[in-house]
């Protein structure tokens, strides 16, 4: 564990040289962009109730598409929050429309064709203002203007990000002395510490616009990946979906044959170890353990699962071409309902003409807009670690807010309340529940350390992502701490 945390290390400070000169070109180049105010959205009745901006901004090659809501409070005084989603590989609407923004899809009463727009009144816009972005390269509306512009890892996608922000507040000079905070989402929580890393060097070197960074909020964060797949194994014990008997022999076992770490399956003992688990789980929807799988298939079989997977979303896509030429009436969450349906409406409305010049997305730059583009074939996740990241900027007097949902197996609340115990930090106020409505909303512990402020929070009975489960709630959890009100 050692030595790979030493390669790790070694990689990345060999990338951050790399990119510290790739950052200079990225900085250094002009700065084209285009912006549209959007008044109407197909789907939804009447004016917008909201200021959206939409728009490309340069950087280098690579033109990113945006969604920029205004506070509804005081947009020249709340802070600025540029939120990045996981995938990699969703788009900006993802978080606009199923997590913090002010609209959501009408899923009850859908009923095929065009998916109608609900004003969600639980949008974090109420008091921030919010650039939702389609990063990296290839997500969602963004596109390249060469072919080798395509490329992109995880460490270039945060230098990208940080000058992005830049060139965003070059032309639009009345946020420029807002407070700023980076946000992100499930896989893109890794991206947060190094884009503030590179915002602060880049005060600190000098470039303009100045970015007056105050912190990061993390939503279910991606942050290291041996430690996530660790957690798994320990929070499915917790669920009782793992008996006491079989996690405490096997959990012997593995100390033994894996070193104490459930990720290193590097042989055939260890291998076997975690067989028992994988089986017990595999049916088990890791996003929240309390959803429905949405698959008929044997528990025996992993590649029947992977078929089934696959045969699930070939069928998703036929269904989706077929609906929008016959306006066929899909079963309603009522009937039968799985997660993926109510992701499905996004890539509808999407896609629709209509929805595209209206938000005013440049003409034949993307073929077919997704959600998730899961199929970045040209990006290389090249980051599995930044705790280093972190714990650097502890000593920055950096402000951080961290959540989870309590039923989310996928990035366990577990494994993030090791990664932040691992930063050493004071404790302030131990844990303790935290209220919505006089109920039990969540615990929280809130961390300090020479200027230094870490929120964590759960959200009681939520999954991945916990905006999607617990709107209000989220809500109310972040106006109180962006506000520096106790949770």
């Amino acid at each position: 564990m050692a030595r790979q945390k030493a390669m790790l290390n070694s990689r990345r400070k060999g990338l951050e040289k790399k990119w510290a000169c790739i950052l200079l070109v990225l900085a250094s180049a002009s700065a084209a962009s285009s912006q549209h105010l959007v008044e109407t959205l197909p789907g939804f009745p009447g004016r917008l109730p909201f200021e959206l901006e939409t728009g490309y901004i340069s950087v280098g090659k690579v033109e990113f598409f945006y969604y920029f809501v205004q506070s509804t409070g005081n947009p020249g005084a709340d802070p600025l929050l540029l939120f990045m989603n996981g995938g990699p590989g969703c788009s900006g609407l993802n978080a606009f429309l199923y997590q913090i923004g002010p609209l959501k899809f009408n899923v009850t009463d859908y009923t095929g064709g065009l998916p109608s727009l609900l004003y969600e009144p639980n949008a974090w816009t109420k008091t921030a203002n919010i650039i939702f972005i389609d990063a990296p390269i290839g997500a969602g509306f963004s596109y390249a203007t060469t072919t080798s512009a395509y490329n992109s890892t995880d460490t270039f996608n945060s230098v990208q990000m940080q000058i992005f922000l830049r060139n965003w507040l070059a032309v639009h000079p009345s946020f420029q002395t807002n407070p700023v905070f980076v946000g992100s989402d499930s896989y893109a929580g890794i991206y947060p510490p190094m884009v503030v890393t590179a915002i602060l060097r880049g005060n600190e070197a000098g470039l303009k616009p100045y970015v007056h960074l105050k912190g990061m909020i993390l939503s279910c964060p991606h942050t290291h990946t041996d430690l996530e797949i660790n957690a798994r194994v320990r929070f499915a014990h917790r669920l009782a979906l793992i008996s006491d008997a079989l996690y405490e022999v096997n959990e012997q076992q593995i100390i033994l044959n894996c070193g104490g770490n459930f990720a290193e399956s590097t042989n055939a003992n260890c291998t076997e170890d975690l067989a028992a688990y994988d089986q017990l789980i595999e049916l088990i929807s890791q996003t929240n353990v309390l959803d429905p799988v949405c698959t008929f298939i044997s528990p025996k079989s992993k590649e029947a699962f992977k078929l089934a997977m696959s045969n699930q979303e070939k069928n998703r896509r036929s269904i989706q071409e077929f609906t929008k030429d016959h306006r066929l009436s899909l079963p309603r969450p009522r009937d039968f309902w799985c997660k993926y349906f109510d992701y499905y409406l996004v890539d509808v409305w999407g896609n629709y003409p209509g929805v595209q010049e209206a938000l005013h997305v440049r003409p034949g730059t993307v073929s077919e807009f997704f959600r998730c583009n899961n199929s970045l074939a040209a990006y290389t996740e090249d980051v599995d670690d930044v705790l280093d990241y972190h714990k650097n900027l502890t000593s920055l007097g950096v402000q951080v807010l961290v959540f989870s949902g309590d039923h989310d197996m996928f990035i366990p609340h577990n494994g993030i309340e090791e990664w932040i115990k691992w930063l050493n930090l004071t404790i302030d106020t131990d844990w303790r529940p935290w209220f919505v409505d006089g109920q039990v909303a969540g615990y929280t512990r809130k961390y300090t350390d020479d200027g230094y402020r870490l929120t964590y929070a759960t959200l009681k009975g939520a999954g991945h992502s916990s905006p999607e489960y617990k709107r209000r709630e989220c809500y109310e959890m972040f106006q109180r701490w962006i506000h520096y009100y106790p949770l």
